[in-house]
């Protein structure tokens, strides 16, 4: 198998995976949002909110993002905002399990961003 031809396929292959990712966030965070409360920071409950609608609303935001991701739609826009989200995520938690596995996710992300749109975009631009 001559992998050089398939080089050209890697940013979509990255930009899907981490759209897959965060579109199963989003839809578990739908489908079951009480099994994400437990990561909501407690300041996230002092905003006049209720958990339920964050979580709610963070799984609208995350199954966009994936979307948009997998889609290849404004690629280095969205991932631009899921990395910044990813960075909220880690702040807010600090370190565990959980955070080791975002900054795989941050950094996958950051790779989609610095390649922008590929060959597989349904928009080349942004």
């Amino acid at each position: 198998m001559d992998f050089q031809k398939l080089k050209e396929y890697t940013p979509a292959i990255a930009r899907w995976g981490v759209g897959v990712v965060f579109f199963i966030f989003g839809i578990s965070q739908l489908l079951n949002p009480q099994s994400w409360m437990a990561y909501l920071p407690d300041f996230a409950l002092t905003i006049g909110v209720s958990a339920t609608n964050l979580i709610y609303m963070n799984g609208v935001f995350d199954l966009a993002i994936g979307i948009l991701l997998l889609f290849g739609i404004f690629t280095r826009v969205v991932s631009l905002i899921g990395i910044l989200h990813i960075i909220g995520i880690i702040i807010s938690i600090g370190y565990n399990d959980v955070a080791v596995r975002d900054f795989g996710l941050l950094i996958v992300l950051v790779s989609v961003f610095l390649h922008g749109a590929d060959k597989l975009c349904l928009v080349k631009r942004f």
